[in-house]
């Protein structure tokens, strides 16, 4: 039986830090443990056993990494503003460990094992030039002995300049990554499976094994992270006892995130839906996009019907409004949490912005949203934020300098007063010998 725990600490991460079991109302009995809190643990390929809600899907996977601190803890998000009995809490996707951080840990450790497990020597992948799944893989890679390739996509204007040292570039050129520059104009006209099979082709002619991960890590192998996620929120929510969640919210860049929880939400005992809110294209073009995911798994379901695809792009994908970098701000100083500019932060401008415009489609449910990590990317908004972030002063300090200098005035008046005292015994006392000496000789 599980102890009688309150709802916070079991959805902590020091929760994982033991193995329990319990027997949720379904008769399953399951335990949390966390691999990487055992010693060797981390950093270790393991076989995959998939829940058992998911094991007739297509493509199971047999292997995976240890590359994440999971579970990522669950707790309650005081959001200004919502609706009259709505409450959100947030999955800390953002603590699954700091150059991993976010969903493309839960990818990679399925991908990683698969390259691994294909004799791979090298991976090659793609993204924007602040792409969080670059700098999250070139660490997978590092991590399994693997060097990274990335075709990173930037304005036309520095395309041929050194792309520096902001952000993911940091982590990604400390890494030893090799960088490949194209302009997002030849990234739209050739598409990403062209560039990664021409870098292939150009890395099998030098006598290397190239393993190629989609864009964003979406693929039929990746979403499985995100069907993992749903097991470990269902064991951290059977843990509690007293919450169930009626909608969860994530970004959408790529799809497979949004995939994988939707399907996984459908098939476990979880059935909260999901809304993906979309930073780059429309909302059409991730129904699609979504349904191609869920048909390589599971063949039968309808996007329309286990996702709401909604909008946040807003000016495009990785570009920010004054409003929207406002709005990271002030809920950053309100809550203490920080969102990154490009994923969560977008899809938690336009949730709450969805919730001001139809209170009454939200009022009474309970909210989970899954911060996707990538606050690397704020580095990138730097000269964006500067007018926005708090702001600063030159420490007053002539208080504390009178006191000071009166203090030195005191402590120099009492060594003048202490010299003047102890001259003044002296001469007295060379006074007095004096007139001793005088006495004798008068006698």
């Amino acid at each position: 039986m599980v102890p009688n725990t309150s709802i916070h600490r079991l959805f902590s991460t020091h929760v994982a830090t033991r193995r329990w079991t319990s027997t949720a109302a379904n008769g399953v009995t399951f335990a949390v443990s966390s691999p990487a809190a055992q010693v060797g643990g981390f950093l270790s390929k393991k076989p995959y056993t998939p829940p058992s809600w998911a094991s007739d899907l297509s493509l199971v996977p047999s292997h995976k990494f240890t590359l994440g601190q999971f579970p990522t803890p669950i707790h309650k998000w005081n959001l200004p503003n919502l609706p009259n009995d709505t409450e959100v809490w947030i999955k800390r996707d953002d603590l699954a460990g700091m150059e991993l951080s976010g969903n493309k840990v839960r990818k990679l450790e399925f991908l990683m094992a698969d390259a691994v497990a294909q004799g791979a020597n090298c991976v090659i992948t793609v993204g924007g030039i602040q792409s969080n799944h670059c700098r999250a893989t070139a660490m997978a890679a590092k991590y399994v002995n693997l060097d990274s390739y990335l075709i990173l996509a930037t304005s036309t204007p520095l395309v041929d300049k050194d792309p520096g040292l902001v952000g993911n570039l940091l982590v990604e050129r400390l890494l030893g990554a090799h960088i490949d520059l194209v302009s997002k104009r030849e990234f739209v006209k050739f598409g990403s499976v062209a560039l990664t099979d021409l870098l292939k082709k150009r890395l099998l002619e030098k006598g290397l094994k190239p393993y190629v991960i989609s864009g964003g890590g979406s693929s039929s192998l990746g979403h499985w992270g995100y069907i993992e996620a749903v097991r470990e929120i269902e064991q951290q929510i059977q843990l509690s006892g007293d919450i169930q969640f009626d909608d969860i919210v994530v970004a959408c860049g790529s799809g497979g995130t949004v995939a994988g929880l939707a399907l996984g939400s459908q098939l476990s005992s979880l059935k909260a839906k999901v809304h993906g809110f979309s930073v780059c294209y429309n909302s059409g073009y991730f129904y699609d996009n979504v349904q191609g995911h869920i048909d390589e798994l599971q063949p039968g379901l309808n996007s329309h019907d286990i996702v709401s695809i909604e909008d946040a792009k807003g000016l495009g994908y990785a570009m920010s409004t004054a409003e929207e970098l406002e709005f990271v701000k002030d809920i950053a100083a309100a809550t203490g949490i920080v969102l990154d500019p490009v994923y969560s932060g977008k899809a938690a401008y336009g949730m709450l912005k969805a919730m001001s415009n139809n209170p009454t489609k939200w009022k009474g449910r309970k909210v989970l949203f899954v911060h996707t990590g990538g606050l690397l990317g704020l580095y990138d908004k730097v000269d964006q934020l500067s007018s926005l972030v708090g702001s600063w002063r030159r420490m007053d300090l002539e208080e504390i300098v009178h006191a000071k200098m009166a203090l030195v005035r005191y402590s120099d008046s009492y060594a003048i007063s202490f010299v003047l005292e102890r001259n003044s015994r002296h001469f007295i006392c060379l006074g007095a010998f004096s007139l001793t000496l005088v006495q004798g000789k008068s006698e």
